[in-house]
């Protein structure tokens, strides 16, 4: 398995997502323009320059529009084809995370918080002008004052639910349609929730947490189902839809990676049998913590981002895909 080297950022990633169909990857960085790539060779198609800030997520619907949230109090919503910006939000604070639905119609983001202002979770719906262009003055489809910063957020089926994951480690469940308190938690994490990525037919969701663990979720009871435990800060998480394991992303806290080897810095990508919760394998190749992970749709492949700033691509070997679990 002989990945491929992406460099085209000059910081740590923060996300690498693939579109549906899998043949491109957009990854965004601390450095302010996200890019994309083709998944098959590597090349570099071009970037979505923002100018400003961090960006801390994106999220591609069906591989016409793109949405950026980081720290310049905007969201970016993109073209994706020509990269001409179509909008861009005033959100009045940092965004950390944003994603859109499955129909492509509602962008869920939230924010941060200051002194001034508390962290929100927002559903804007593109289809209406005023939630784009005046948001404060229109109103969103769905406001939700939060007293913690959410880190994490992934959308349950028939776009009905969303949920969020925050940094005290609690995973709620909130109705769309329906302002108000959470209608489902789970505490199962103790420390900050980093990550939620959904299986493909959206019936469960995986989580990673800085408590050195990874939980899989029934996505409509938000019970747990099978936990995999690390030896390391897990920062992202994927499950393939092709075979029944699931790859975890981490490492040693970035602070601390000039002074540590590669060897013990343990930075290797994790991959845990999604039944038995065990271990069977770990790719090396990133020179620091593996901020973000995500698998091929098709299930041949993934690919990561790291603090050293690439992105590496891999395509599983046949020997893969001949061993039964």
């Amino acid at each position: 398995m002989r990945p491929l080297a992406l460099h085209g950022h000059t910081r740590a990633l923060t996300r690498v997502r693939y579109n549906k169909e899998g043949d491109l990857i957009f990854s965004a960085a601390k450095d302010s323009c996200p890019v994309v790539w083709y998944s098959s060779t590597g090349q570099r198609i071009g970037n979505y320059d923002t100018g400003i800030g961090v960006i801390w997520d994106l999220d591609i619907d069906f591989s016409t529009s793109l949405v950026t949230a980081g720290g310049s109090e905007s969201l970016f919503i993109w073209d994706a084809e020509t990269g001409n910006t179509i909008n861009k939000v005033d959100t009045h604070n940092s965004s950390r995370t944003c994603a859109f639905s499955y129909s492509g119609f509602q962008i869920l983001y939230t924010t941060d918080s200051t002194m001034k202002l508390l962290p929100k979770i927002c559903v804007m719906d593109i289809r209406d002008p005023s939630q784009v262009e005046s948001p404060a003055k229109a109103g969103y489809f769905h406001e939700e004052p939060v007293s913690e910063k959410v880190s994490a957020v992934v959308w349950g089926p028939l776009d009905r639910t969303f949920i969020t994951g925050n940094e005290k480690g609690t995973i709620k469940q909130w109705d769309m349609r329906k302002p108000g308190e959470a209608i489902k938690k789970s505490s199962e994490h103790t420390t900050a929730v980093t990550d939620l990525q959904s299986y493909y037919d959206c019936t469960m969701f995986i989580s990673s947490s800085k408590d050195c663990t990874s939980k899989l979720f029934d996505i409509e009871s938000l019970e747990r189902v099978k936990t995999y435990q690390s030896d390391r800060p897990v920062n992202s998480a994927s499950i393939s839809p092709l075979r029944p394991h699931v790859v975890l992303g981490g490492g040693q806290e970035a602070m601390e990676v000039t002074t540590t080897a590669q060897q013990s810095g343990k930075f290797e990508a994790q991959f845990y049998h999604m039944i038995y919760e065990e271990e069977f394998a770990r790719v090396k190749g990133h020179f620091g913590p593996i901020n973000t992970i995500a698998f091929h749709p098709d299930g041949q492949g993934y690919a990561s981002g790291s603090e050293d700033g690439y992105v590496r691509v891999h395509r599983f070997d046949p020997k893969y895909f001949e061993y039964e679990a």
